[in-house]
């Protein structure tokens, strides 16, 4: 995962403790008032230190971690495949195809949402026990397989196939991992469509509803939530 940091320079710092040392040296320092030139000079050197070498922020790779969900299940799966991601990072970074990168940025994006869904509500961890145990590693295999054709000085017509085909595959790839964390929220997509049911019914009963509004649950479309891959 990408996170900006800001990063200061440690030559401000230098700078003060070097204005500090130059002023012992070069004047008597057994004064109190020699004492507050030289931290009044240090204070002068620090603030310019500063100015010329200003922080700067910078995009750094860092680690994701999960909090433990409380199932020890989850967690598992959860560092499992943390560490897989890991490995598809490592590989995007040595694969130069702007468009195929792009691709994996995407599917690791997608798989962190699952992720914190199923670090959320643990009891869903079995429904992504495919995607670890083999739709994942066969994307590592297949990324590995890319970055050594990728290495290859001469590329024949089966290598620049191949790599075709690996660059095609990651769409199917992504639109089903989109899929199955669509289909985490599906029960919560049929109890949020129950409870707009049961909401419309009490206020038509009561005779609450403003005329024109012929149902309240057609102002939610939860459609795009029942996809449900199988994965």
């Amino acid at each position: 995962m990408k996170k900006e940091v800001v990063v200061r320079s440690p030559f401000p710092f230098y700078l003060a403790g070097f204005a500090w040392l130059l002023y012992s040296l070069l004047f008597p320092f057994y004064r109190f008032t020699d004492f507050l030139i030289a931290a009044a000079l240090s204070a002068l050197a620090f603030y310019a230190g500063g100015k010329a070498f200003a922080p700067r922020r910078e995009v750094v790779e860092v680690e994701e971690t999960f909090a433990s969900s409380g199932d020890r299940q989850a967690d598992e799966m959860i560092a499992k495949g943390q560490s897989l991601l890991k490995d598809i990072r490592g590989a995007n970074d040595r694969i130069n195809h702007p468009e195929l990168s792009d691709k994996i940025t995407r599917l690791e994006d997608i798989c962190r949402q699952i992720f914190n869904e199923i670090q959320r509500r643990p009891h869903k961890a079995p429904v992504i026990r495919r995607s670890l145990e083999y739709y994942l590693p066969v994307v590592l295999k297949l990324l590995h397989s890319y970055d050594s054709m990728e290495g290859q000085k001469v590329q024949g017509d089966t290598i620049q196939s191949t790599m075709a085909k690996i660059e095609g595959i990651m769409d199917t790839v992504l639109a089903a991992f989109h899929n199955q964390l669509d289909g985490l929220f599906k029960n919560d997509a049929l109890d949020i469509s129950t409870d707009i049911t049961v909401l419309q019914g009490m206020l038509a009963q009561e005779g609450l509803l403003p005329e024109g509004i012929g149902s309240i649950s057609c102002i939610f479309d939860l459609s795009h939530l029942y996809r449900t891959p199988d994965l």
